[in-house]
């Protein structure tokens, strides 16, 4: 498990990040579900999406990669990896709140070790 968080950590550090949802802002499918973090992308990579690769980036500067979630998107039929970088442990709840109660996606919080 540690080698796996050491490649993300590796990934995050060689790709810019891009905030297309900030803290506060609407869901673009569902205006009624507010993203309680920055909510993002990292430039020049792939997820399962074929898009960049998700990052929910909390208000704990300098705590790096503290998790991921895993999620199943039965409705969209895709699995995805979401990297939480510098997240409080209320921002993580926050997020697993979104993810399932809000978007009621199938999600599992791994932490990092």
């Amino acid at each position: 498990m540690q080698a796996f968080f050491a490649a993300l950590d590796r990934l995050v550090g060689g790709a810019s990040l891009r905030i297309d949802r900030p803290c506060g802002s609407a869901h673009p499918r569902f205006p009624e579900v507010i993203y309680p973090v920055d909510y993002g992308y990292l430039e020049g990579t792939s997820g399962g999406d074929n898009e960049g690769v998700d990052v929910f980036r909390g208000t704990a500067s300098g705590a790096g990669i503290v998790g991921i979630v895993l999620t199943a998107d039965l409705t969209k039929r895709d699995v995805e990896v979401k990297i939480l970088l510098d997240c409080s442990t209320d921002e993580i709840e926050a997020i697993e709140h979104l993810l399932h109660e809000r978007l009621r996606l199938n999600a599992s919080l791994v932490r990092r070790p």
